[in-house]
């Protein structure tokens, strides 16, 4: 039986986490379970799966929290909450859905204690993947992706030798935007916006949807987790999502993941790897399908994967400017102090003031992550004043 932490429990990734556990009741334990703010959620996730440890990020919350729980169960508050659980010895493996650059310090901590991670945040990859994953070599550590498209390459590979690899097939969907031209873009309202054809979300990440920038992100992530270059990988809108990614070895044969859109699915082979356990879920039915179809990204309409790829090619301490920067102008756009247009221009506004640090510490990727985010609140602010 596998002993687990959730870190980010009560949002989408962590709920379908506890779905599955909940169905396979003899593979797991749950062992710690952290959230930011919603007790709410929380508590009814304790009172179900009774967690030796619990945390919140939000003190206030804690507080309230604090006069419904058993006394058994240990209760942490504050920023570093989450990342005592990720050292908790007790935990054989640590759920990452943590969004935002807020997991890279639980991920580190987790993978120097020897933890297994199932990861759903792509964001801490982006800022320091190099280091992250020379920690989960040097510690011999899983790092098992939960992303669905992630999930799809690590499947089509597993067992695969790298030196076989010719090109990736990251496929997207296209986001809530997909079918709308470049010149409504400027007057999208955050409704239409926070709209997926196909998943539900969080707001930050159905945001990076309609940007692509999520693709972006995800670009960075592949090369790290599998040691890939980027010239090896190729982004297609595939509207249907059926297909959730694509390997093409040096032989001509590409092999693709398929599946219906449902996020337990990975979720459950990151927990159960290397086995697989029955699903309940709906099989994909081949002849209700009309079309499967696929087409070129325009980076001239979402100039966030445009600015992505720049950022992938430079390295070093780039894509972490481009994540933190991007976080910030997600977060005006969200409360409305900035258009959907400006997402782009305070990003690459912020990429060409940052002077790139080639072979980055830990704690230069910190200072570069706090540095385009004073940068880019500047920047968003004088927007919004504009």
């Amino acid at each position: 039986m596998k002993r687990i932490a959730i870190l980010g429990s009560t949002g989408s990734i962590g709920q379908n986490t506890l779905k599955v556990i909940e169905r396979l009741p003899r593979e797991f334990e749950v062992v710690g379970l952290s959230a930011n703010s919603n007790i709410n959620i929380l508590y009814q996730q304790i009172r179900r799966f009774s967690p030796k440890i619990v945390a919140l990020r939000d003190n206030f919350s804690a507080q309230a929290l604090r006069k419904k729980l058993d006394s058994r169960i240990k209760l942490l508050a504050g920023e570093d909450a989450a990342v005592a659980i990720a050292c908790d010895q007790r935990v054989d493996l640590i759920v990452l859905a943590i969004s935002g650059a807020a997991a890279l310090l639980p991920l580190i901590k987790a993978i120097e204690t020897g933890k297994d991670v199932a990861l759903a945040n792509k964001e801490a990859l982006v800022m320091a993947g190099d280091i992250i994953m020379r920690k989960a070599k040097a510690k011999n550590v899983k790092i098992l992706p939960i992303d669905s498209e992630q999930s799809a390459i690590w499947q089509c590979i597993d067992g695969k030798e790298k030196k076989n690899i010719k090109k990736i097939y990251l496929t997207a969907s296209g986001g809530p935007l997909r079918d709308l031209n470049r010149s409504e873009f400027k007057k999208v309202s955050l409704k239409r916006v926070l709209k997926h054809p196909c998943w539900k979300m969080g707001r930050k990440v159905t945001v990076d949807s309609a940007t692509l920038m999520n693709k972006g992100l995800e670009v960075i992530e592949t090369m790290r987790l599998f040691d890939v270059d980027v010239s090896q990988i190729e982004i297609v809108i595939h509207p249907e999502s059926i297909i959730h990614s694509m390997v093409e070895f040096i032989d001509g044969s590409i092999l693709a993941q398929l599946s219906i859109t449902d996020m337990r699915i990975p979720i459950q082979y990151a927990l159960t790897y290397p086995k697989r356990c029955p699903q309940d879920l709906a099989s994909l039915d081949f002849f209700k399908l009309q079309k499967l179809t696929f087409y070129k990204p325009d980076t001239n309409k979402f100039l966030c994967l445009r600015l992505a790829y720049k950022t992938a090619r430079e390295g070093g301490s780039a894509p972490c400017v481009l994540n933190a920067s991007n976080e910030v102008a997600v977060d005006a756009f969200l409360n409305e102090k900035i258009d959907f247009v400006s997402i782009p221009k305070v990003i690459e506004g912020i990429l060409e003031r940052h002077r790139v640090v080639s072979h980055p510490k830990l704690e230069d990727i910190y200072y570069s992550d706090a540095w385009a985010r004073e940068e880019a609140k500047d920047l968003t602010d004088s927007f919004s004043r504009g």
